[in-house]
């Protein structure tokens, strides 16, 4: 009886130390758990920030630089507020924008950000002015079906 409680117990604890193994993995690279030692915040404003969750990739010439941290609704614009994190190194110019894209017609949404000429660089906290919401694929799709039928009708 001794010896299944044993075996018990060790089999446990090896159990749980691979669940918080499995934690920490995920919490760090998904930039969810807590603010990254090597990181600092911006904000941004969004028209549409459909597609785009807490955990989303922010990336910079296609490379994967920072991590959304909160999606809030502004009550008194009506639009959606942004906050994420950028790697500490990555000094963004201060006319730079950020923009909501996605990977193809049917792939996953990630935030853009697409370097601006200013000699002047965002701080830590500062928000970024120039940005682009979600663009609704069921729009694009009914103006170019709209578009088709007005050609055909001429």
């Amino acid at each position: 009886m001794a010896e299944n409680t044993a075996t018990e117990v060790i089999t446990g604890g090896a159990v749980l130390a691979l669940a918080v193994g499995f934690f920490l993995y995920a919490t760090q690279s998904t930039g969810i758990g807590g603010g990254a030692a090597g990181s600092y915040e911006l904000t941004a404003s969004f028209r549409s920030v459909e597609g785009v969750n807490v955990g989303t990739d922010v990336r910079l010439a296609g490379v994967k630089v920072g991590t959304v941290t909160a999606l809030d609704l502004n009550p008194q614009t009506f639009r959606a507020d942004a906050r994420f994190t950028m790697k500490k190194g990555i000094e963004l110019p201060d006319d730079s924008a950020v923009l909501v894209s996605t990977e193809g017609l049917l792939g996953g949404t990630f935030v853009e950000i697409i370097p601006g000429g200013s000699p002047f660089n965002l701080s830590p906290g500062d928000e970024m002015l120039d940005t682009q919401g979600a663009v609704s694929l069921i729009s694009l799709l009914m103006k170019v079906f709209t578009a088709t039928t007005d050609e055909a009708g001429r």
